[in-house]
């Protein structure tokens, strides 16, 4: 039995303890989202019509890391929670479950890539030139995904126990191998955007492979016995519980994405370089966004760690500290969205057509970071106390109640006058509606679960 004195998460002062466990998380996501926005920058230079293919892949490979990063919060919830409560046996048992079912979404997402690339692709646009270039990246990044999937999956398993620097190392690995071979695959070998998928997915293996090894040799709190394993269906329940929202949510953005880029396409004059611009502000938006999703992941196992332990007071304050570092990040992002929106589109080889639809798009849009940012630190809370459900409906209001309904709205009167930027302020108006929303179950999960906890010392 572990005692909770043993474990960082239990006696640290907060804001070091956050740093520790978040700093590692948001510098391998700060690398990530650099690879993202690399990766792109390389396929621009083949075409725009490439670069487009890759952004209409996205709502599907968005997906599938939402099911592996879905999958990977409920594990992380549940393993946190039983080392809190010392419960080491049970730790056990989920790390095990988790890896079956990693290796279960890699498998479905095999499926997709052989037999659902090219009519996904289709179902956005009917240029063939883009739809051939979407299935040659497509059908690699989801026939090879056992590596993003085992990948995030004994990530997941570091994070729970504490062990975040280990993190940053695999995904900084993962990512600087990509970035090596992307103008290899792309422009050396002449393999164009398939090679940009293969140059992905190695990366993602050697990441997964590495991470794997990390466990074994650096996570002494949970041990994996996968010979004699036998699925745990109660367990594996208890994991999506939390997990599903989550995966939900991602697969709420997925499709968010798919129908924005319809709406787009038709409604705009700008059409395929409206839905090239949205992919673009994906990209560029995760320098912003993956360090608040880094310091999230540090934050989970630190709110379930003290709700097992029974310390409310060491929970609100890693709350704070957490909102208060997203606001800084946010803040930043949304100066450089408003100040150099150009600089950031000439990085994917924009042309006049690009930038004159993008610089009010990025202007306009960047507005929203700052509310964001309180909204995702709040979600965060909901899922480390197992309440993913909450973010699961702030997600599916804000998405697809809200987001989808006023940007057709928005793209068809601006349609009517002649001024594509209308659609891009539905960004703001859906996300002060999940502002409204997520203080609302904040404030209830408060009175009824976590002011109910012991304030500890």
């Amino acid at each position: 039995m572990q005692n909770v004195k043993e474990n960082k998460m239990g006696y640290m002062p907060i804001p070091k303890l956050v740093l520790t466990m978040s700093l590692p998380m948001i510098i391998s996501m700060m690398v990530q989202a650099l690879y993202n926005v690399v990766d792109s920058v390389f396929v621009s230079r083949v075409s725009e019509q490439a670069l487009t293919a890759v952004s209409l892949c996205f709502p599907a490979q968005n997906l599938m890391i939402g099911l592996a990063t879905g999958t990977g919060v409920g594990v992380n919830a549940l393993l946190s929670r039983a080392l809190g409560a010392g419960d080491r046996e049970r730790a056990n048992k989920v790390a095990e479950n988790g890896v079956l079912l990693a290796m279960v979404g890699f498998v479905i997402f095999f499926i997709f890539g052989l037999v659902g690339s090219r009519p996904f692709l289709r179902a956005q646009t009917g240029i063939d030139t883009i739809i051939d270039y979407g299935v040659d990246y497509l059908t690699v990044v989801c026939c090879c995904s056992f590596g993003i999937f085992g990948q995030i999956m004994f990530e997941r398993l570091m994070q729970a126990t504490g062990r975040t620097i280990y993190t940053m190392f695999t995904q900084g690995t993962g990512a600087i191998i990509n970035l090596i071979l992307d103008p290899i695959f792309i422009f050396k070998l002449n393999m164009g955007v398939r090679g940009a998928a293969i140059a992905t997915v190695i990366g993602q293996i050697c990441a997964f492979i590495f991470a794997a090894i990390m466990n074994k040799a650096k996570n002494h709190d949970i041990e994996l016995h996968l010979r004699g394993f036998r699925p745990d269906g109660k367990l594996i329940k208890e994991i999506y519980i939390i997990g599903i929202p989550s995966v939900i949510m991602m697969a709420i953005g997925s499709l968010m994405t798919f129908l924005m880029n319809i709406i787009l396409i038709t409604y705009t004059a700008g059409r395929e370089t409206a839905a090239t611009v949205f992919g673009v502000y994906f990209k560029l938006n995760s320098f912003v966004f993956m360090p608040v999703f880094g310091l999230n992941n540090g934050i989970i196992p630190i709110i379930a760690f003290n709700y097992g332990a029974k310390n409310r007071k060491r929970m609100l304050e890693a709350v704070k500290v957490g909102v208060g570092v997203a606001l800084c990040f946010m803040l930043l992002g949304s100066i450089l969205f408003e100040t150099i929106p150009g600089s950031l589109l000439k990085l994917f080889d924009a042309d006049a057509a690009m930038l004159a639809i993008g610089i009010p798009a990025l202007r306009i849009i960047g507005v929203h970071f700052c509310i964001a940012a309180i909204c995702i630190v709040l979600g965060t809370v909901f899922q480390a106390l197992g309440y993913s459900i909450y973010s699961m409906i702030v997600s599916i209001a804000r998405q697809l109640v809200v987001l989808i309904p006023v940007a057709w709205l928005l793209a068809r009167y601006g349609q009517s006058v002649g001024n594509d930027n209308y659609v891009w302020f539905s960004f703001l108006i859906a996300e002060l509606m999940s502002l409204v929303a997520t203080l609302v179950f904040f404030r209830k999960l408060n009175r009824d679960v976590i002011s109910k906890v012991p304030e500890g010392k």
